[in-house]
């Protein structure tokens, strides 16, 4: 009896350990899954390879253009991408996007019977978002200058005849500086420029926001000083231009929301992010109150940029399946969600959440909640750091452990250094979470967090799922979670100091002077490995919530393997990675 009784605790502890768990049966993705034709707003992970994998692990299918059809180029790099790939250079080639060309792109898509649509205006009209900061009136076809205001009406006139057609416009309100490294752009004139646009405005209310009004603003601050004074004189042209840049794109802004209210109906969804700003009254200031005008009902502008795409799909996804909304409890931890989460944000943390939660109709109440928020502000007193990180793993590990369903955000902006990912590497189930951000800028990691959140919980409670759902989930997950605890704050600084220090160039650009890359790639693969095992480790002994009626029925599962693959620097520099995840099917 003894030995019966030994050898069924061996079988269930063998079951219980990591890969010897049965296979999960799901079943398989279906055949017919909709279509979702995609412009992003450039080729980085966050608008690309992460809007695939939340796409896909809701059931949709996502199909974009090729690559150098919307990819940026920083400076130095144009002629090794075009070499690598094959490709050859044209007369128009140039470091970005190619609107004319994803203008014929959309149109195709619209004659194979495509009705579903994320389109990012920044790139259909400037060739992505770096570009947009230096905003032009025109684009080339056919060897001719072609005016987009004319390319904006031709493309949305189209996409309005099919009245299935359901049309999400991602714009952007232009950051204050150009960008370092492209297009000539130099540090000197990041720092000016951004001097500039961080200067108080003049504040413009009801008929005095003109555009007319509004370009006058930017010459001078809200005392009347001139703000483009310059003894060298090849800066205050260069700084005239940057104002030309800005009006020029918020024209076309503004064009864009007279259009959509002119021929749209409820086809277009237009959702504008604020770009890099500050908490100042700042130049973009009037510019946010002239578009917050035109703005029809369900229009919405909010903070960040680069998570456009997630909210539109999560939109896309709520629409599709009837949402309701749902209940939400929020907790801060760390005492200053009072104010912006950094210098680039223009709100108080707090009221950041409460726009994204509005978007995406959620009602703040106390406990208990349909799904539950944590969030890790800046510490008000750095002595007691340690305590924030305590306080908020035991509410987390308290509500993980009755399978309740939680976001967590980390908005911190590294100022707790590696001690909040220790602990919840050591601590916590990481897998067993909705959704988690904290990685690159602190404005775009509450609608991250929120919008894949969100969209993971609409998703548990329609009851069915399917492997290649759950396998696209697991990645976006592993993604948020990898870059941020092992790459961030560990494996940048090696990869910062063997640039600067060992190859003696530039880690906002390998190509300028051209580096070792395979080395610096070597270098990232080796680090990374050595960083990631104990985060994989506690990925693979997780739990993942599969299915969900709120506090009843709830289904779980077990990961499978995590492997990491193919490291690299998508635009050749240190500041963001990407890797390609696999995750074997997952057990019970």
């Amino acid at each position: 009896m003894k030995k019966r009784i030994l050898a069924a605790a061996l079988c269930l502890a063998l079951l219980s350990g990591c890969g010897a768990r049965p296979p999960l049966d799901l079943p398989d993705a279906e055949s017919d899954r909709a279509v979702i034709a995609y412009v992003p707003l450039d080729d980085r992970p966050d608008n690309v390879g992460r809007v695939e994998y939340l796409a896909e692990s809701l059931g949709y299918v996502l199909n974009m253009p090729e690559e150098w059809m919307f990819k940026t180029l920083l400076d130095g790099q144009m002629e090794d991408y075009y070499a690598e790939n094959g490709l050859e250079t044209q007369s128009w080639t140039g470091q970005s996007g190619y609107p004319g060309l994803l203008y014929d792109w959309v149109l195709e898509q619209e004659a194979s019977g495509c009705d579903r649509y994320l389109l990012s205006v920044d790139q259909l009209l400037y060739g992505g978002l770096v570009a947009s900061r230096l905003a032009e009136t025109t684009t080339e076809r056919d060897g001719e200058p072609w005016p987009l205001t004319d390319l904006l009406e031709s493309l949305l006139s189209a996409l309005a005849e099919d009245p299935n057609n359901e049309v999400w416009l991602l714009d952007s309100v232009m950051r204050l500086a150009p960008t370092v490294g492209y297009a000539g752009g130099t540090l000197e004139y990041y720092n000016a420029m951004r001097t500039i646009g961080a200067a108080p405005r003049k504040t413009l209310t009801g008929d005095e926001l003109t555009l007319e009004n509004i370009r006058a603003t930017y010459d001078t601050d809200a005392d009347g000083h001139d703000l483009l004074c310059f003894e060298d004189n090849v800066m205050h042209d260069a700084a005239l231009r940057y104002t030309e840049h800005r009006i020029n794109k918020l024209t076309l802004s503004g064009e864009l929301l007279e259009t959509v209210s002119r021929i749209g109906g409820d086809q277009f969804h237009v959702l504008i992010g604020i770009d890099d700003s500050s908490s100042e009254d700042c130049i973009q200031k009037n510019e946010i109150a002239y578009l917050q005008a035109r703005l029809r009902a369900g229009d919405v502008i909010l903070s960040g940029v680069d998570d456009l795409a997630f909210k539109a799909v999560t939109k896309l996804y709520l629409s599709e399946t009837g949402w309701n909304g749902a209940q939400v409890n929020v907790q801060y931890f760390g005492g200053t969600e009072d104010r912006p989460a950094c210098d680039y944000d223009y709100k108080p943390l707090t009221e950041i959440v409460a726009e994204h939660l509005d978007y995406f109709d959620l009602t703040v109440e106390d406990t208990p909640a349909d799904l539950y928020v944590l969030v890790l502000t800046q510490p008000e007193d750095a002595a007691q750091k340690q305590q924030y990180i305590q306080e908020l793993t035991a509410v987390l590990n308290e509500r993980l452990k009755a399978d309740l369903p939680v976001i967590l955000i980390d908005a911190s902006n590294g100022q707790y250094g590696t001690a909040f990912h220790d602990a919840l590497t050591k601590k916590a189930e990481l897998g067993k979470l909705l959704s988690y951000a904290g990685f690159l800028d602190m404005a775009i990691v509450t609608g991250t967090a929120l919008s894949h959140g969100v969209a993971r919980y609409a998703h548990l409670i329609q009851g069915r799922t399917s492997q290649a759902e759950e396998v696209a989930f697991c990645k976006t997950l592993a993604d948020s979670i990898l870059k941020d605890f092992c790459y961030k704050n560990v494996v940048r600084e090696d990869i910062l100091s063997y640039v600067r220090n060992d190859l003696g160039g530039d880690a906002n650009n390998f190509c300028l002077p051209e580096l070792d890359r395979p080395a610096i790639v070597d270098r990232l693969t080796t680090e990374m490995d050595k960083a990631t095992a104990p985060v994989l480790k506690n990925l693979e002994r997780s739990s993942l919530l599969i299915g969900l009626k709120p506090h009843v029925d709830t289904v779980t599962a077990h990961w499978g393997k995590v492997g990491l693959s193919n490291y690299h620097f998508p635009w050749n520099r240190a500041f963001e990675i990407d890797m390609d995840i696999s995750v074997d099917p997952l057990t019970r």
